[in-house]
């Protein structure tokens, strides 16, 4: 952990604001997505993947970032990192992430030239295909032809025993300021930057912390603010809001009642995506 913080810390003091991520606006409850945070094996390997994916690169650092709109991937190399069988984003609270494009197809093949490990979709779909990396992390790929930007981040997929599902929608959509509805007659909660979808689970899945993708994150206008919400709802930090002086960047860690570790952040100044 006093090495992930470390990495952290070395990260919030490059930059913020537009260089550091590609955020949409936050909801009225300040919540806007910010980042995926992903142990990796093979930092360089992983990171030419999401860079022919189309993401651009957040520069140099202990802590590799490929930004696209919607969400910034942090590459985290460490000796913890799991093998793909133990700790893939499959058997995990959250099964998969989504980007959306504008072809499926089309961005298929110039994948798979790039040498991007890409599955076909369910059943024949061609409107699908499925991204699976090195150490685990699946990544569900979907299509908007109408979309401006040839790709862009879309979803994050959990996995719940059927009675929690209800429960996890309620709560993401009290505490982030999520807002419920449907999908194909599924569940889904709608943060800026990101569809937050629910499946049902035969059993409790696994938590995300130490695996392939360790937590999410989330940025938010005002943190202390924030925290103090999570306060009065019972919601115990596991690591306490800390500031970067320098950067004038703050996190804290929290983790659901179902075992997705989140992160919080406060950039000064952001810019967001219209």
């Amino acid at each position: 952990m006093k090495r992930l913080i470390t990495a952290l810390w070395l990260v919030s003091g490059l930059t913020a604001g537009a260089a550091w991520a590609q955020p949409y606006a936050p909801n009225e409850a300040g919540v806007t997505m910010g980042h995926w945070h992903l142990n990796s094996r093979d930092v360089e390997a992983n990171k030419k993947i999401f860079l022919a994916m189309g993401g651009k690169d957040g520069g140099p650092g202990r802590l590799q970032r490929v930004i696209f709109p919607g969400v910034v991937v942090n590459l985290n190399l460490g000796a913890e990192a799991p093998p793909p069988a133990a700790g893939g984003t499959v058997g995990s609270v959250v099964n998969h992430v989504g980007f959306i494009v504008q072809n499926v197809q089309e961005s298929v093949a110039k994948w798979k030239a790039a040498g991007v490990p890409v599955q076909p979709g369910n059943n024949g779909r061609l409107d699908q295909a499925y991204v699976v990396t090195p150490d685990g992390l699946r990544i569900e790929i979907l299509e908007n032809k109408s979309q401006n930007v040839p790709i862009r981040h879309e979803h994050v997929h959990f996995f719940l025993p059927e009675a929690a599902i209800a429960e996890s929608q309620a709560w993401y959509a009290k505490i982030f300021g999520a807002k419920p509805g449907l999908r194909n007659n599924a569940p889904v909660d709608d943060i800026p930057g990101v569809q937050l979808r629910f499946n049902k689970a035969d059993t409790a899945q696994a938590p995300t912390k130490g695996r392939v993708l360790d937590h999410i994150g989330f940025d938010v206008t005002d943190l202390q603010a924030f925290i103090k919400k999570l306060e009065a709802n019972g919601i115990k930090l596991d690591r306490p809001y800390t500031k970067n002086e320098q950067s004038g960047v703050a996190l804290a860690f929290i983790t659901d009642p179902w075992g997705t570790y989140i992160e919080l952040n406060e950039r000064p100044k952001p810019v967001y995506l219209p």
